[in-house]
């Protein structure tokens, strides 16, 4: 009984599919998805969307929190923050130190920020008012200069400088940056060897791990796993020996992955050695094997997204899209400093000239 209904049901929607209403439409449907585009699969960055600035200064700091919302710092104590995606800046002089380069900020919401300078005086400023005012709370000794910032997540943050003392200058926060403490247990750096504070990333900090590399007549990681109570040098196979020879940005590409940038700043078309991988946290580091950045690369980043590694400098900007084994240049354009936002869906750029841009793709 149950088997005649179901074939005697299936016999009447069989005869319906055959009316020529119903071919019409089938056909129809046919046609058009025979006919209709398929999606484009994006290949590699088209460049980058130069935004207008109110500033003539070089842009070193930046920290991008969504596509709208992004703050930047830079020479002649320049702040700035747009809300808009770079439509229109807020802008300004942090505490009137119109003589001090700020290379480095961390941004926590369109209110909140921190900036730290390179070079004398060596200080950190917040600012809880969208940069209406600035306060100062740290300011180092007359030897002391200041490289980067790495935030772990609101609250625990880290401010490092080339060595004092022969040991690297590491500054650590537990309240966001209200209070800065220096860590007693940084380890020795031979003379010589000193940090850049070419973008702010030199430094990676991740729960109780850290990372600084360096510069100079080496080229080092400094590694801890226990909040820099113990230390490991850890050698690298990128460009060294000269003041201006070394590592001058990392970024993480996954959770066991770590990319290093860099060459000789003094030598911008230089391609050889420019570059350097970690696989297993930054323990043991390789060259990649194949066509390495077009030259010295001053930022880097990873763009989930399409897995693209991006990287930036003096001559212009390269892409990965093997995780950084193979590049190739997609820019002339003169940069400083890559991030992504922290929403994750922008790849935001600055340099010289009051240059801020987002990456076209």
């Amino acid at each position: 009984m149950f088997e005649f209904i179901t074939n005697k049901v299936f016999t009447i929607k069989m005869r319906h599919l055959f009316h020529p209403f119903f071919l019409i439409i089938l056909a129809g449907i046919l046609f058009t998805s025979c006919d209709s585009p398929k999606a484009v699969e994006v290949q590699a960055p088209l460049g980058w969307n130069i935004l207008e600035t109110p500033t003539k200064s070089s842009i070193r700091g930046l920290s991008p929190l969504t596509k709208d919302i992004a703050w930047a710092t830079g020479s002649n104590g320049l702040w700035m923050l747009t809300v808009d995606g770079g439509v229109s800046w807020k802008h300004g002089v942090i505490d009137d130190l119109d003589t001090v380069d700020f290379r480095d900020v961390e941004a926590f919401s369109a209110s909140t920020a921190i900036a730290v300078s390179a070079g004398q005086p060596a200080v950190i400023y917040k600012t809880t008012d969208s940069g209406k005012t600035w306060v100062k709370k740290y300011q180092g000794p007359k030897e002391a200069f200041l490289d980067g910032l790495a935030f772990i997540d609101d609250r625990r943050g880290y401010a490092y400088g080339d060595p004092v003392g022969n040991r690297w200058m590491l500054l650590l926060t537990l309240n966001g940056g209200e209070t800065w403490e220096p860590l007693k247990t940084t380890p020795k750096v031979p003379k010589g060897e000193a940090s850049f504070a070419a973008s702010g990333s030199g430094i990676l900090a991740k729960g109780q791990k850290i990372w600084i590399a360096s510069g100079g007549i080496k080229s080092n990681i400094y590694y801890s796993e226990d909040g820099g109570v113990d230390w490991d040098t850890i050698p690298t196979p990128i460009l060294q020996g000269e003041p201006s020879q070394g590592i001058f940005s990392m970024n993480f590409v996954n959770k066991k992955t770590i990319i290093a940038v860099g060459g000789d700043y003094k030598n911008p078309d230089h391609k050889k050695d420019n570059i350097t991988l970690s696989f297993d946290e930054g323990i043991n580091w390789q060259k990649p094997k194949g066509t390495g950045p077009s030259g010295f690369r001053s930022g880097v980043d990873y763009f989930q997204e399409f897995g693209w590694l991006i990287t930036v400098g003096t001559n212009g900007s390269d892409f990965s899209k093997d995780g950084g084994q193979n590049w190739s240049k997609f820019s002339d354009i003169t940069l400083h400093a890559i991030k992504k936002s922290k929403s994750g869906g922008t790849i935001w750029a600055s340099g010289p000239d009051g240059r801020v841009a987002t990456l076209d793709y």
